[in-house]
């Protein structure tokens, strides 16, 4: 049994293709991202690996790695 949250295993002798995996997108300090939900932001912090803390102009949000959500403009 798997867990809930745990990616699921590719077999090489599949008829499917290979899931495509992203790299993790990294981000610095400053740079103009946009979000999903909240729209376009900025990165005003940074907790390496974990989340990054993005000023939206009306609100402030820790957005968790891996950044599903977000993008680098």
């Amino acid at each position: 049994m798997t867990k809930p949250g745990a990616p699921k295993r590719y077999l090489p002798t599949s008829p499917f293709k290979a899931p495509v995996t992203l790299p993790p997108t990294q981000f610095a300090v400053g740079d103009q991202v946009t979000h999903d939900v909240h729209g376009l932001g900025r990165v005003i912090g940074i907790e390496e690996g974990i989340a990054a803390v993005v000023d939206f102009g009306s609100t402030r949000e820790r957005i968790l790695s891996p950044y599903a959500k977000m993008s680098k403009l």
